[in-house]
């Protein structure tokens, strides 16, 4: 472990509720909870406003509505989030060669890689400077850890929340960490939890004080030396610039179950475009193909096929999903569906379009996408949805954002991030002055990003002043 605190740790500060807060003036201060809307819906992420009334993420969204009765309820934007998280990592990299993105709103950086810290002065400057400029270019808080350790740079990150900085000096790890609870170090959840805590270990200081040989006895080999390591406050793990993408992958939970075979079949047709999609936007194709099943009874079921090699067209991975669901039972009702592929590669194998069953898989001419599948059911009129929170354009009021809807009735708050609380109107869903938008901007004018840091060598301590 270095001598200095110069691994940072960024934690972007409720994030996808603080980018609602700030594109909409009249949430501001309230509570906001961002998720699955639906009767299965989880909470992604919820506001602090929120987490008061003891909501957090994963939770069941129907819980949540019985705690905040009176948040607001909105369907994530992950394009403009991910937008965000773009800007805020190139502000990382303006630090460090090292980034190791862990989500879209957290990181670690080796600012000692990059020259940038070296003691801990320096290196609580970059971390001030840090917040300041996210603060600049996006509206949005961070909080930053700084340590000696990446694991101690994570638990310093959650001691700063929200919006602050803590710097772990080495050398007080072990003093620092022993009052805290065991759920405190990574790797603890309720099960490890609950094993120390009947065996009347509490505090992480008791984790250290129990030795090495209990804790092997209680949790076995693999588990009890890293526990017994990280109470010591010890953590040799670099800061790793690149994470290998394992598979990629997309799933529905639906709000009633899909009892129809036929529906089912569709879905799943369904989702390996899109995981395709996914696929091709990342530049990989993958030679496994995944299919995920959860059942009326909670019962998860999956199955696999590797096809010759690797591939990204569509009908190659439609058909491989289909028939790895008819080897799955759905009598009773289907609540969840997945598709995935894995065995990642950055090439195709072109002899695979032959795999299609009845030549579907042939390769389109000119690069044209495979036609999709049509839906045999009959047609019918689709009325106009319109997702909690949202952004719209009126023709006559200008931009807003979904409030909700039903019953033939859409709800619009008209406001933008710059402006101040908007007002309400409501239109019937298939009005056509009424239309989707893009996202504006959370600051109308950001400063420009510095360009990333190339890699070099860091720079030496700088000599003391005679």
């Amino acid at each position: 472990m270095r001598s200095a605190p110069t691994i940072l740790h960024l934690d972007m500060d409720a994030f996808y509720a603080s980018v609602e807060q700030a594109s909409k003036p009249s949430l501001r201060g309230k509570a906001v909870i961002v998720g699955g809307l639906g009767p299965r819906g989880v909470v992604a992420t919820a506001s602090y406003e929120a987490r008061v009334h003891g909501v957090h993420s994963a939770m069941p969204m129907s819980q949540a509505r019985r705690l905040a009765p009176n948040a607001a309820y909105l369907v994530p934007r992950f394009a403009l989030y991910r937008s965000i998280s773009d800007q805020v990592m190139a502000l990382l990299r303006a630090l460090s060669p090292l980034v190791e993105p862990l989500s879209l709103d957290e990181a670690f950086v080796d600012l000692e890689a990059g020259g940038t810290a070296w003691d801990e002065r320096s290196a609580r400057l970059v971390g001030a400077k840090l917040r300041a400029d996210i603060r600049a270019v996006t509206g949005l808080t961070g909080s930053v850890g700084l340590a000696a350790s990446k694991m101690l740079a994570k638990i310093a990150s959650e001691e700063a929340k929200p919006d602050g900085l803590v710097v772990i000096q080495p050398g007080s790890e072990r003093e620092m960490l022993a009052p805290m609870s065991v759920r405190t170090l990574p790797g603890v959840g309720p099960a490890t939890g609950g094993h120390l805590r009947r065996a009347g270990i509490h505090t992480v200081g008791e984790i250290a004080e129990a030795g090495e040989d209990e804790l092997v006895r209680l949790l076995g080999k693999a588990h009890g030396h890293a526990l017994y390591a990280m109470a010591l406050a010890r953590d040799a793990r670099p800061v790793v610039a690149e994470r290998e993408t394992k598979s990629v992958s997309v799933e529905d939970t639906y709000d009633v179950d899909i009892h129809d075979r036929m529906r089912v079949g569709l879905e799943v047709q369904r989702l390996a475009d899109r995981c395709v999609r996914r696929l091709r936007g990342a530049g990989l194709s993958g030679r496994t193909i995944v299919l995920k099943v959860r059942r009326y009874d909670f019962s998860t079921l999956t199955r696999s096929e590797t096809l010759r090699g690797p591939t990204d067209d569509p009908a190659v991975v439609r058909e491989a999903a289909a028939r790895l669901l008819d080897s799955v039972d759905t009598t009773g009702g289907v609540r969840l569906l997945g598709v995935g592929v894995s065995g990642l590669a950055d090439y195709t194998q072109e002899d695979l379009f032959a795999q299609a069953a009845g030549g579907a898989g042939e390769e389109a001419a000119d690069g044209e996408e495979p036609e999709p599948v049509p839906d045999p059911r009959p047609e019918v009129p689709v009325e106009r949805h319109w997702s909690a929170g949202h952004d719209v354009r009126h023709a006559e009021y200008g931009h807003g954002w979904v409030q909700g809807s039903g019953l033939g009735r859409v709800t619009v708050r008209f406001e933008t991030p710059g402006s101040a609380p908007g007002r309400v109107k409501t239109f019937r869903v298939d009005d056509p002055a009424l239309e989707t938008a893009d996202p504006l901007p959370l600051v109308e004018t950001p400063p420009d990003l510095p360009e990333p840091m190339r890699p070099r060598e860091a720079s030496p301590p700088r000599p003391l002043e005679a």
